[in-house]
């Protein structure tokens, strides 16, 4: 393992990027103009220009490990079924970042990352990307879920890599804060569940009480009905876990879709 010094000696100091969470919701938002798309799409043209982009999606999960994709080329995954073919015809061919990707598993003392040349960019990264950097001429690569360590391991994980934002990186969350598919209910009003566990969330994130964002999936009833399982939930702990204490942070996408995808999106900058 290289230090620090030698990890990042060809990413010389930049003005800190921000850091996004991005509710990501259907898939087929990838392709319809609609109010997430049109948003993703305002946020990119507003984003300073990063030199790469790492992308923790919730589409990536691993058990006993976390993997950084290390490739030259990453594939555009359509990791769903049941949409139209329109969806699975969509490329993001954008290059990845192979010397940066090493230099973040370098960078992590507190668990052991391990490079990964078989995963590419599942939908969670490029059904954003595609609206927010339609030209994919910016470097991405993703980091994995491992789904065995904690919430608050993730988190202490993600503040390891709060350095990268000082090297051109913009890093970007991509889940749900709200995640339950077996409620959805399209055209409905998000169920009572759903908002008390979003609102709790917001309250967190505006009071910087992050550890409190850590911790709530452990909430009880309201979290197990807003987050059966954890994946689109962890990503938002990356997210936070780099946040610095000057950063402003504003919301967008505050609405539900199909009464239980949270599309709450936020911005550190």
């Amino acid at each position: 393992m290289s230090d620090l010094n030698t990890a990042f000696a060809n990413l010389p100091p930049t003005p800190r990027m921000p850091a996004l969470f991005i509710g990501h919701g259907n898939p087929m938002n990838a392709i319809e103009d609609n109010a997430y798309s049109r948003s993703w799409h305002e946020v990119g043209e507003n984003l300073p220009v990063p030199a790469a982009i790492l992308c923790v999606s919730a589409h990536w999960m691993t058990s006993g490990t976390t993997l950084v994709h290390v490739g030259q080329q990453p594939a555009t995954i359509h990791d769903f079924g049941g949409f139209p073919p329109e969806l699975f015809a969509q490329q993001y061919p954008a290059p990845g970042a192979p010397e940066l990707a090493q230099a973040t598993i370098d960078l992590v003392r507190s668990s052991h990352l391990e490079a990964d040349t078989e995963w590419g960019l599942d939908h969670g990264a490029w059904s954003v990307l595609i609206r927010m950097f339609p030209k994919a001429n910016i470097p991405v690569f993703q980091l994995s879920l491992d789904l065995r360590k904690s919430a608050r391991a993730h988190f202490e994980l993600a503040q390891e890599l709060k350095v990268l934002r000082e090297r051109g990186v913009l890093i970007i969350g991509s889940g749900n804060l709200v995640h339950n598919l077996r409620a959805l209910r399209p055209g409905a009003a998000p169920y009572d569940w759903a908002q008390i566990f979003d609102a709790h969330v917001a309250k967190s994130l505006e009071q910087r009480d992050f550890l409190s964002v850590t911790d709530a999936l452990s909430l009880g009833r309201v979290a197990q009905l807003a987050n059966p399982t954890p994946e689109h939930f962890l990503p938002s702990l990356y997210s936070i876990g780099v946040a610095d204490p000057k950063d402003d942070l504003s919301f967008f996408n505050t609405s539900f879709d199909m009464a239980s995808l949270s599309m709450r999106s936020f911005i550190l900058s």
